[in-house]
């Protein structure tokens, strides 16, 4: 009867450990986690890859993907316009981080006053705010710009 008693409780130990076991396979994450390599750039780099503007932005306007693809969300990218530029009033679906990385910018957003971006300089723009900009003539400005939405860009149309 002993050995009765032991042998029933050693099948319901197994059965436990093997339920345990399995539900713990089951349960993990079986997916390899998606790490990518880091990434260093400077405006500089003899291979980016620098492409149009859209048609309304200035001559000699150009854009470098940095990381992401253009037509995906959390997209950073190199913007660089001739110095004397105007960039006309334009708006995005994204928000904008900024960091001017050279020359010297004028930026103005809708309703606020005109703010002067020095290299190095940090600013936000919000989705959807018109905003002007020019860069002065200390040579050709390059702005670091990290968009949350896929980029674009649509210059103000104002009707008579």
């Amino acid at each position: 009867m002993k050995t009765k008693y032991l042998f029933t409780n050693l099948k319901l130990f197994l059965f436990i450990t093997i339920f345990f076991y399995c539900f713990t396979l089951i349960a993990q994450d079986t997916e390899t986690p998606k790490t990518g390599l880091s990434l260093i750039r400077t405006a500089e780099d003899a291979d980016l890859k620098w492409g149009p503007c859209p048609p309304f932005m200035p001559e000699g306007c150009t854009i470098a993907v940095l990381h992401g693809d253009l037509s995906k969300k959390n997209l950073d990218v190199f913007f660089k316009i001739p110095a004397n530029s105007d960039i006309p009033n334009h708006w995005h679906n994204s928000a904008e981080r900024m960091i001017l990385i050279s020359g010297e910018l004028q930026v103005t957003y809708q309703g606020e006053k005109t703010q002067t971006l020095k290299v190095g300089s940090y600013a936000y723009g919000p989705p959807k705010k018109p905003h002007t900009a020019k860069c002065g003539d200390a040579g050709p400005c390059i702005l670091f710009i990290a968009f949350e939405e896929p980029l674009d860009a649509f210059p103000l149309v104002i009707k008579d």
